[in-house]
C-alpha cells in the first residue's frame, strides 16, 4: 500500500500542536473530503493523536465522493476509531451521533480537476458548505471551511503580500470562476451562519500547500514536475514561467489549519501559508535542482485545454494575522519541503 504521508511529518505535526490537540479529547469530528490529500493527513493526525496524545481518543466521520480520489482513495484502509462513509456532500447527511467539531476539505482544487468538472466544483463549494454548516447549527459544532487563495484572482501589486482585507480581482466569466467564485461564496455562507445563527465558523485560505501524498495525476506544479523529472523527461513550464508563488509544507500548513479550527475567530477567515520565499516557477525549478543535484531541462508550452489559463501572475500571502491571533509561522523552509517531497515522491511515482 502507498505510504501516503512521511510517519516523521505526522509526529512534527503533533509536537508544533502542542496542548492545542488536547481540544479534540473525548471528540467526534466530521471530515468532508477526506479521502484527498489535506483529508489523508487529518486522517493520519487524528489516528496518531488517539495513540499517543488523548487520553480520551476522538472519533472522526469521513466522507468523501471519491470523485478525484478515486481508486487510490478507496484502497485506503479504516483506522480504529474512525469511520468511512462514501457520501457526496451537496447532498444531506446526518450523522448516527452527534457532532462536536467539522472540518469541511471537500472541493475540487486543482485546476485539471475543476476545469473537468466545474458544476461540481461549484456544487461543493456552495451546496456543500450550506449542508454542513446546517449540520453545525443543528449540533452547535465548530466548523472550518477551506476556501482558497484563488478568492484573491490576481491581485495588484501594492497588495502583496495579500492580507485578508484585499476584497480579490476575480471575474466571474473567467476559466477559473468556477472555483474562484464558488469559494467566495462559500465563506459569505459561513459569515451569514455566523451572525444569524451564532455558529463557531471559521475559514482558511492555503496558499500552495505540498507534500508527500501529492498523487502523480494531482496536476499541479510540483507533482507535475516530480513525475517528469522521476521520469527523465523535459520539465513543461505554462506560458513564461515568470508566474510567481510561495510554498507552504505540509505539516506547517496542518498546524495552521488545526489551530484556526480550535482558537481561530469565528466568523473570520485565515491565511495560511509561507511569507517566504516567493518563487517563479523558473526559479522553483532551480531549487529542485539542488534538492536533486542535477541539471533538469526545460521547456515553455502554451497552455493545454485541460488547464485553465488566467492564472495569478503573484500569489503570496500576508500572515500577519494568524501570526498574531494563533502564533502561527511555518518552520519547514523550501528547500527542505522540497527534499522531502522529491525523497518520497522518488519512492512511489513512476515517472510516466
Amino acid at each position: 500500500m502507498v505510504a501516503f504521508y512521511l510517519e516523521s511529518d505526522i509526529e512534527e505535526i503533533v509536537q508544533g500542536l502542542g496542548q492545542t490537540a488536547g481540544a479534540f479529547e473525548g471528540k467526534t469530528i466530521l471530515l468532508s473530503g477526506g479521502r484527498g490529500f489535506l483529508g489523508r493527513y487529518f486522517t493520519a493526525l487524528f489516528t496518531r493523536l488517539n495513540e499517543n496524545a488523548l487520553g480520551a481518543p476522538c472519533k472522526l466521520i469521513v466522507l468523501d465522493n471519491l470523485i478525484t480520489a478515486g481508486e487510490t482513495g478507496a484502497s485506503i484502509v479504516d483506522e480504529k476509531g474512525h469511520t468511512f462513509i462514501r457520501h457526496d456532500v451537496i447532498r444531506p447527511f446526518r450523522p448516527a451521533e452527534g457532532l462536536h467539531y467539522i472540518i469541511h476539505a471537500a472541493g475540487i482544487a486543482s485546476p485539471f480537476y475543476y476545469r473537468k468538472y466545474p458544476l461540481e466544483t461549484l456544487e461543493v463549494a456552495v451546496w456543500g458548505t450550506k449542508n454542513m454548516l446546517e449540520l453545525a447549527r443543528e449540533y452547535q459544532a465548530k466548523i472550518l471551511f477551506f476556501s482558497s487563495s484563488e478568492i484573491y484572482g490576481d491581485p495588484d501589486s501594492k497588495y502583496v503580500p495579500t492580507p485578508e482585507s484585499y476584497r480579490g480581482n476575480v471575474s466571474p466569466l473567467g476559466p477559473r470562476a468556477c472555483y474562484d467564485e464558488s469559494k467566495r461564496v462559500g465563506e459569505t455562507l459561513c459569515r451569514v451562519y455566523h451572525e444569524y445563527f451564532g455558529i463557531d465558523a471559521k475559514i482558511v485560505r492555503p496558499f500552495n500547500v505540498y507534500g508527500p501524498g501529492m498523487t502523480e495525476r494531482d496536476y499541479r506544479v510540483l507533482p507535475n514536475f516530480a513525475s517528469r523529472a522521476i521520469g527523465g523527461r523535459p520539465l513543461r513550464v505554462y506560458g513564461s514561467g515568470d508566474q510567481t508563488r510561495t510554498f507552504c509544507y505540509v505539516t506547517d500548513a496542518l498546524v495552521g489549519f488545526i489551530k484556526v479550527l480550535v482558537e481561530g475567530t469565528p466568523g473570520e477567515a485565515y491565511n495560511i501559508g509561507n511569507e517566504k520565499p516567493e518563487v517563479s516557477v523558473v526559479a522553483l525549478v532551480k531549487h529542485i535542482e539542488n534538492v536533486l543535484g542535477r541539471k533538469l531541462e526545460l521547456h515553455h508550452v502554451a497552455y493545454p485545454d485541460s488547464y485553465p489559463p488566467d492564472e495569478p501572475l503573484r500569489r503570496c500571502p500576508d500572515i500577519t494575522k494568524a501570526r498574531k491571533h494563533l502564533n502561527f509561522q511555518p518552520r519547514v523552509d523550501l528547500q527542505e519541503g522540497l527534499r522531502r517531497f522529491f525523497r518520497w515522491a522518488e519512492g512511489v511515482y513512476k515517472g510516466a
